[in-house]
């Protein structure tokens, strides 16, 4: 029997989600452990159980709907997140999740027990946009961050993970990495514009680039911007805006992978006439090659520091994520363009310019990541879109590979 996964649902089942924190434009704004985030979980959990899957939560707020296999093996587990950044749009790990649930929406359709248990996931705090690191959820399950280091975690307003895990209702029992998988796999939108650009169909995903993320804090002297003299100015701006065009200069003369970001920027007073006596920014850092990302976090900091002395600046550093570049399992990533090529899709190698949960998930398992493409290569952003034929092409390879991956030994 040819199994089928249905376009419709999966495609209406976006729409729903997106109605949950939706903002203008179309996009969504659930930030994490958030009132519209615990909507959302809500949601995807009924529908879950509706599914007949048994749910599990664990103690960092992770939720596993699992369905059982002929036998008590470990199990192939599926999966993103579902929390947005503040202007994000409706298919940024939303989708991975819901597609995950269209798999079993096919088997029960079918009355079809695989011999693996099969596991649909999302994982809490993947954008990092209210609390640090990002990928939260999948790093605590993965055993790279401790859960009290996790439950302190503060945004903001002061507000922590643990607190706000126990408001919404999503401070499980199960001890984080319980359910330990045969293997994980992440289908998600490129983010990014090169299958889109190339007419390509499925993102093979060898690997993820590592991240560094610093926020540099500089103290400077407020003064008059128009009777202080330009050699006698302590200003927080002017490293800032030196920071900001250094990193993009960097990012351009290392050339391959490398990639750089001023993506936050404050300044106080922050008023036209007066010389900024402080300024908070931050610089993100990306590269596939772990010993070029150190070379270029070398650089940004030498360049602050020479900076910082000539304009008689202080400067605190706190880094706010630090992975190293993650090569996925070949032999998953192989089964991934074979099914993909059996389903005459066409496929391109490539990394993910992005972080994902599956870059923890490599950690404990054998992983690997399907990207579908982005229009425009729009993401984070209320006009992400993905064209319907190519949501549901994606959602139709994760269930061929997972029915596969579940019936093997």
């Amino acid at each position: 029997m040819e199994l089928k996964v249905d376009g419709r649902s999966l495609l209406g089942a976006l729409d729903e989600l997106a109605q949950i924190g939706a903002i203008e434009g179309g996009g969504c704004a659930r930030l994490a452990l958030s009132d519209d985030d615990k909507a959302g979980r809500d949601l995807v959990v009924a529908r879950m159980r509706a599914l007949g899957l048994e749910v599990q939560v664990d103690a960092i707020g992770n939720v596993f709907g699992m369905r059982p296999g002929r036998e008590r093996l470990a199990p192939i587990m599926t999966g993103s997140h579902i929390d947005t950044v503040r202007t994000g749009g409706r298919y940024d790990g939303n989708y991975g999740v819901l597609a995950g649930l269209e798999v079993v929406r096919a088997l029960n359709a079918a009355n079809v027990t695989t011999r693996r248990p099969i596991v649909v996931a999302f994982f809490t705090n993947e954008e990092g946009a209210r609390f640090q690191p990002d990928m939260l959820g999948s790093l605590v399950y993965a055993g790279g961050l401790g859960l009290n280091e996790a439950y302190v975690a503060a945004d903001k307003d002061g507000l922590s993970v643990g607190d706000e895990l126990r408001r919404i209702g999503y401070l499980g029992p199960m001890k984080p990495g319980a359910i330990r998988p045969q293997a994980f796999l992440e289908l998600h939108i490129e983010q990014g514009p090169i299958l889109d650009e190339e007419k390509v169909q499925i993102g093979v995903v060898e690997g993820v680039q590592g991240i560094s993320w610093t926020e540099y804090t500089v103290t400077g002297v407020s003064n008059h911007a128009g009777t202080t003299p330009m050699r006698l100015r302590r200003d927080a701006g002017y490293l800032a805006a030196s920071v900001n065009v250094f990193a993009r200069a960097l990012a351009r003369e290392m050339g391959g992978d490398q990639v750089a970001t001023v993506g936050a920027l404050t300044l106080r007073p922050n008023l036209i006439n007066v010389v900024p006596n402080r300024a908070v920014f931050t610089v993100d850092l990306r590269n596939t090659d772990e010993a070029r990302l150190k070379e270029a976090e070398a650089k940004v900091a030498a360049h602050v520091a020479e900076v910082a002395a000539e304009e008689r600046l202080d400067v605190e550093t706190r880094v706010l994520a630090r992975f190293e570049p993650v090569i996925f399992d070949s032999g998953l990533v192989d089964h991934v363009e074979h099914h993909a090529k059996a389903l005459s899709l066409s496929t391109r190698r490539m990394p993910s310019g992005a972080g994902h949960d599956a870059q923890m998930m490599q950690r404990i398992c054998p992983t690997a990541m399907i990207f579908v493409p982005s229009v425009g290569g729009l993401s984070h952003n209320v006009g992400e879109h993905t064209e319907p034929h190519d949501l549901v092409a994606g959602a139709q390879l994760l269930l061929n590979l997972m029915v596969d991956l579940a019936e093997r030994s």
